[in-house]
């Protein structure tokens, strides 16, 4: 009789699951270095043809090529090449009124003998437009219509049957790629060009501008640093959402310094209740960290996970703030490790709240 557990895992123990798992990826990751050593002139000339391409390039494929496709054209689209996927069936069927002769055409086809793909060859060379060709043959019916082939070469399906296309298809994804992101560099395509392509989403908010996602000057806390450090907590009061930092400007209005919670408590920590009735720039942190306007989110996190900073002023390009980014706004951007650890416990008395870090001669007092 079987055991419940052997019913839950099939015929393979866990251990066997494991060997035959790590024995695919390293199949496939075999394949992969075979494929990058068989990469020759035609992978160039390929290169050359999408980049010049003055059309759209059109990405074409069947069954798991045909997904594997549509991914290299998403890739291509973001990347600065403009790509659309053709699907051979549909295109026997009058989506062939897509396809310009200044297009290029990338189709995919381990076997190089698909019927859907070969059946489509002679009307795209009716139409004039340039093939170039990913498939395992050179020498097959897609090869040589074909301008330009990248021969995958002989490759070792992982699937235990040898069958299922799993080696080939990830052969496939990663020649495109290469493809794709060595004409981005071509380009150069930069991360300002990549965040208009990716507005949404995580990466969107990252990639975004800093003035897109700050506390406008009207929600923060501004202050002369001529005042003292009572003035400032009197009349520096803000409505809604509470930051733990004051900004500090000069008589032109620049940014010269900021006052935190963690400034206020360590002169009480220290027994220094007098300096409350110091003028604030005595015990402010003088040229804080700050980003100019236009700067990335992913910088401006970055610098806040780095120095371990609260609360980040955003300046004009006088000098002059026009906001702040606080760490409760971006923390779902912050990697892990820059995040206090819930599970440490700490002595009575000390928080995990971030406190700004600089240089002790920065910080007047300290």
């Amino acid at each position: 009789m079987r055991t419940e557990a052997a019913a839950t895992t099939g015929t393979l123990s866990p251990f066997e699951q494991l060997r035959f798992a790590r024995q695919v990826i390293l199949t496939e990751s075999r394949a992969l270095s075979q494929v990058a050593n068989r990469l020759d002139g035609e992978f160039c000339r390929t290169v050359q043809m999408l980049f010049q391409c003055s059309g759209n390039v059109l990405v074409c494929g069947i069954g798991k090529a045909g997904l594997v496709g549509q991914k290299i054209m998403a890739t291509l689209a973001s990347t600065g090449t403009t790509s659309h996927y053709l699907h051979p069936a549909e295109a026997i069927h009058g989506d062939l009124g897509r396809v310009r002769p200044n297009d290029v055409i990338l189709i995919l086809s381990q076997s190089g003998e698909t019927a859907e793909i070969v059946r489509l060859l002679p009307a795209l060379a009716e139409i004039g437009v340039s093939i170039a060709a990913i498939t395992g043959q050179a020498a097959s019916t897609l090869g040589r219509a074909a301008a330009v082939t990248i021969e995958l070469g002989p490759l070792e399906e992982a699937c235990s049957l040898g069958l299922a296309p799993s080696t080939s298809t990830t052969a496939m994804l990663a020649v495109g790629d290469a493809l794709a992101l060595v004409i981005s560099r071509m380009r150069r395509f930069s991360r300002e060009d990549f965040a208009r392509f990716h507005p949404g989403g995580n990466l969107g908010y990252k990639l975004s501008k800093v003035e897109h996602h700050l506390r406008p000057l009207e929600q923060c806390r501004v202050a002369s640093e001529e005042q003292t450090v009572r003035e400032v907590l009197i009349r520096a009061r803000m409505p809604g959402r509470r930051t733990g930092a004051t900004m500090l400007v000069d008589g032109q209005g620049k940014l010269v310094g900021i006052f935190t919670d963690s400034d206020l408590a360590r002169l009480f920590e220290h027994h220094r209740d007098n300096e409350l009735d110091y003028p604030i720039c005595q015990v402010m942190t003088k040229n804080p960290l700050r980003v100019e306007v236009g700067s990335m989110m992913v910088d401006a996190v970055a610098i806040m996970a780095g120095r371990k900073v609260s609360e980040l002023p955003v300046i004009d390009a006088d000098g002059k703030p026009v906001g702040l980014i606080d760490i409760t706004d971006v923390v779902a951007l912050l990697p892990r490790e820059s995040l206090p650890n819930p599970l440490v416990t700490l002595p009575a008395g000390q928080s995990t709240a971030w406190r700004v870090v600089s240089e002790p001669q920065d910080r007047a007092g300290a």
